[in-house]
């Protein structure tokens, strides 16, 4: 057990070693599929993921472990909410810094090629013709002709099910602290099957954008913006889908209570944080 003012630190770990080996991995191969070779680095790369995944298993299962066995106090805990805090700051300016790109080409890239402000010239002898109007694939018209995704379709149904996902969430957080185990488990697991449900529709958006609208990664300006943002919000709902099925796991096999669940809560920031973001995402893409 772990004694008060003793800070647990674990000895003789291999897991950060996993770690980097498994992100040099990836990045070796993803570098190598960048530059065309492709059987090389997709192997490489397919390598680094899996050593990446086999290590966030294996050390988050040995921090399980070390929870259960009462090796942390206080001071653990108030380090794990410091760090989680940070992680999700860091994203907040991941997020920002596309958001950043979407708003310099809206506002300033395409306005200056359409021969706004200090863009006259650029316009007069370089994109003569080219109307600043978004959505835009730009002055070269990249990718050919496409339509934008109608904002009150699927997207607005996403919005639904992604604000829904907070509301369950929520009270599965309250059910915990008040020691009500049924109600835990039913909104937790209807957290999670909004969260894996507002996937299966993103994928039929992509399917959907790539087969009707000839809206793809490669559509100029407005195709690439619009996968990034959509495609790296996705990836995150894929994760925190994924941590609410190992945390409803854990409650299931009654590994917190009402005074000690710092997990459960750290998921449950990381879902808020997604689904500020898809709002943020429903505004600035879809709608405006």
């Amino acid at each position: 057990m772990s004694q008060s003012g003793t800070y647990y630190i674990p000895h003789g770990s291999r897991w950060p070693i996993v770690a980097a080996i498994g992100l040099f991995l990836f990045m070796v191969g993803f570098g190598n599929w960048l530059n065309g070779n492709d059987s090389l680095g997709q192997t490489v790369m397919g390598l680094g993921a899996l050593t990446i995944i086999g290590m966030m298993v294996g050390w988050f299962g040995s921090v399980i472990h070390e929870s259960m066995r009462g090796n942390f106090n206080g001071q653990v805990d108030v380090s794990f909410r410091m760090g989680m805090m940070w992680f999700i700051f860091s994203e907040v300016m991941f997020f920002g810094a596309f958001f950043g790109a979407l708003f310099y080409t809206r506002m300033i890239s395409i306005p200056t090629l359409g021969g706004e402000g200090a863009g006259a010239l650029t316009n007069q002898f370089l994109w003569n013709g080219f109307a600043p109007a978004w959505p835009s694939n730009g002055p070269e018209h990249i990718g050919g002709a496409f339509s934008t995704m109608p904002p009150w379709g699927i997207p607005l149904l996403n919005t639904l099910l992604l604000l829904s996902s907070s509301v369950t969430i929520t009270i599965a957080h309250h059910a915990l602290r008040a020691g009500h185990r049924g109600r835990l488990l039913v909104f937790l697991g209807l957290t999670v099957l909004l969260g894996a449900t507002f996937l299966r529709f993103q994928v039929h958006e992509y399917i959907e954008a790539y087969t009707h609208l000839n809206l793809t990664l490669h559509t100029g300006i407005y195709g690439s913006t619009f996968f990034m943002l959509t495609g790296f919000h996705g990836l995150h709902v894929t994760l925190g889908t994924i941590m609410l099925i190992v945390i409803w796991l854990r409650c299931v096999r009654g590994h917190f209570n009402r005074d000690n669940h710092f997990a459960f809560e750290a998921v449950a920031w990381y879902w808020h944080f997604v689904d500020v973001v898809w709002l943020c995402l429903f505004l600035f893409v879809y709608v405006l």
